[in-house]
């Protein structure tokens, strides 16, 4: 998107991450945002906003060490500030793929592919995250692998994990959310 903040773009005159915040807060107890610029913008959704340790926008991972650093939950709940369709229920159906099979770490999967950046994670792995960041790694998947990872089914819901990453795709979505349809399970 030209290097603009992705976060901050408007859908249907709201910002990306309002959109998110909207439909995750009610399904948590704490919400933490990790941003890296804009910061006093994000500080004025009204919640705390902590940025990666790491300098350069290092990727997702980083983001992940930062949210666990000032977690005070057992576990962090991830998702993407350009995913603006989060279901009702993302966070318990993640909570129950984690309990109900004994993992670290919860994984989304959208009935087509694992959605990475949707990720439910034990605060304990962060000395492992920390540890594979300071190798110099940064993918995602090779960190997975080393835990015992569940997979969260949300192929009921493919959409929910609709990301903007171009204009075509962001106006593609407003044109798409203003079209009535009564099959659709996620509001923007």
């Amino acid at each position: 998107m030209g290097g603009q903040d992705k976060g901050l773009l408007e859908l249907k005159g709201r910002p990306l991450i309002k959109h998110v915040l909207s439909a995750i807060a009610p399904q948590v107890g704490t919400v933490i945002i990790n941003a890296n610029r804009n910061l006093n913008r994000y500080a004025g959704f009204g919640y705390p906003v902590v940025r990666d340790d790491l300098q350069g926008f290092q990727g997702p991972l980083a983001g992940f060490a930062a949210a666990m650093a000032a977690a005070t939950t057992p576990y962090i709940l991830t998702m993407p500030c350009d995913g603006p369709l989060l279901p009702v229920g993302y966070a318990r159906t993640m909570a129950d793929a984690l309990e109900s099979s004994g993992a670290e770490l919860a994984v989304a999967h959208s009935g087509e592919r694992l959605q990475p950046v949707h990720a439910l994670l034990c605060r304990s792995l962060e000395p492992s995250l920390l540890a594979y960041l300071e190798s110099g790694d940064r993918k995602i998947d090779l960190w997975y692998r080393d835990h015992r990872m569940a997979i969260a089914d949300f192929s009921h819901c493919p959409e929910a994990f609709r990301n903007i990453n171009t204009p075509d795709e962001r106006e593609h979505l407003m044109r798409e959310s203003e079209r009535p349809r009564t099959d659709r399970k996620i509001q923007v």
